[in-house]
């Protein structure tokens, strides 16, 4: 990763958006709501942590035939990535609740999906948020040498088949975050004294990632060996389940920036970049399928990203009734605002760009 930080312009000689903020603003004020979350959120939190848990306890408590075990498995997943995208995402940017403490143990809820709060907060709202789409900056451009994501990145030969073997590796994403990746962050973003607000104690840290790994491991998979499950069967189901979340969550999270629409801007030689902040995230982020409303309730509003990434602060629920407001603002001001109508349209575009992606550079 490039230490080399990039400064935004702060120069909106449009003023977008300052106009866009009184406007978003405005709303929630004239229609009486709060921008964190509502009765909605907190029912859905429920329904998802209950498709999560539910298959869990079953395997636990009832006998039964090995394929019905893999099936539940598969439903976990579902549920982990449910949780994820619903609940401990607005938990960690603050917008689940207006308590922090609730914020806190929502956003806490990443330690039984395999992942570490300090360490997301410090990917996702700092490193993600801040630098989307910049090569060197948002590690969620980075897959080592094994995928070509931005023009910028080393091409290697293999390169030219990721747009086939990128689905297989998409489901190790939760997989590698409880065996290799925390550790791997934890080290990194404590080197580089990185964080999510107040830097916190290193020792703190480390003995909580520790524990909590004790713990998760426990519930997964010594639990269900303690209570007579087969080992094998029990790594199987694991594996089964982190697989089915992982590539629900790559996926929802690559079709809103890694697609031919959305731009890789560059620093100059000072290391400047071009535009402001909330006009960065316009070029560098996309929408899929925002009328579908099942797209819409399972991704956690994941689907609107342009919403999400210029107001982080705001919960997904009200993203929907936002985003007319985003769009006739971006369109006012001649700014662009990637969408694409379907859910298999944005799928198609994001695989057609690792493709192109993964040609030669000399032949592209």
């Amino acid at each position: 990763m490039n230490t080399t930080i990039p400064t935004f312009s702060k120069q909106d000689s449009l003023k977008f958006f300052r106009t866009l903020n009184s406007r978003v603003n405005n709303y929630f004020k004239e229609n009486n709501l709060q921008k964190t979350g509502n009765w909605k959120l907190h029912l859905k939190a429920v329904v998802m942590f209950t498709i999560f848990l539910t298959p869990y306890f079953l395997i636990l408590m009832l006998d039964m035939p090995f394929w019905v075990m893999m099936i539940l498995s598969v439903v976990i997943g579902i549920g982990m990535a449910g949780v994820g995208m619903n609940v401990m995402h607005d938990g960690n940017h603050g917008s689940y609740s207006e308590k922090s403490w609730i914020n806190k143990f929502m956003g806490g809820s990443i330690y039984i999906l395999a992942g570490n709060v300090y360490n997301w907060q410090v990917q996702h709202n700092v490193l993600h948020h801040t630098y989307t789409n910049i090569h060197g900056h948002d590690e969620d451009l980075e897959a080592g040498r094994i995928m070509r994501f931005t023009s910028q990145a080393q091409w290697r030969r293999f390169h030219k088949f990721q747009h086939y073997y990128s689905v297989f590796l998409y489901g190790l994403l939760t997989f590698n975050w409880a065996i290799t990746t925390d550790f791997q962050q934890m080290r990194r973003y404590m080197k580089r004294k990185l964080s999510y607000g107040e830097f916190p104690n290193p020792v703190i840290q480390w003995t909580t990632l520790i524990i909590t790994k004790i713990i998760y491991f426990s519930i997964w998979l010594v639990v269900p060996m303690v209570l007579g499950i087969t080992w094998w069967k029990v790594l199987i189901g694991f594996l089964i389940m982190h697989y089915t979340a992982g590539v629900i969550l790559s996926v929802v999270f690559q079709l809103a920036h890694v697609v031919e629409e959305t731009s890789n801007p560059e620093p100059n030689e000072y290391g400047e970049m071009e535009n402001t902040w909330a006009i960065h995230q316009l070029f560098t982020t996309a929408n899929f399928a925002p009328k579908n409303w099942i797209v819409n309730y399972f991704t956690g509003g994941l689907n609107h990203q342009i919403e999400h990434h210029i107001f982080p602060n705001i919960s997904h629920v009200h993203y929907d009734k936002i985003a007319k407001i985003v769009k006739e603002t971006a369109s006012e001001f001649n700014l662009p605002y990637y969408e694409f109508g379907t859910m298999r349209s944005a799928v198609a575009a994001h695989f057609k760009h690792l493709k192109e992606l993964g040609q030669k550079p000399q032949l592209a």
